[in-house]
């Protein structure tokens, strides 16, 4: 909530098509994802787990 209360924070949430942050266990999958067999042939990559931020075109 902190965020929330300050100018950037506003202007992050504004740019963020969720319109919130996100939540510590929303990156658990993610998280768990990267570290299980199943991504045993993932490297280099960027998983993105932003509510889509990046897509809106942080830019603007």
């Amino acid at each position: 909530k902190l965020l929330d209360d300050t100018p950037r924070g506003r202007e992050f949430l504004m740019r963020t098509p969720m319109k919130r942050f996100g939540q510590p266990e929303e990156l658990a999958g993610a998280a768990v994802f990267l570290a299980s067999d199943a991504a045993t042939f993932v490297t280099g990559s960027v998983l993105v787990v932003d509510g889509g931020f990046l897509a809106s075109g942080v830019n603007q």
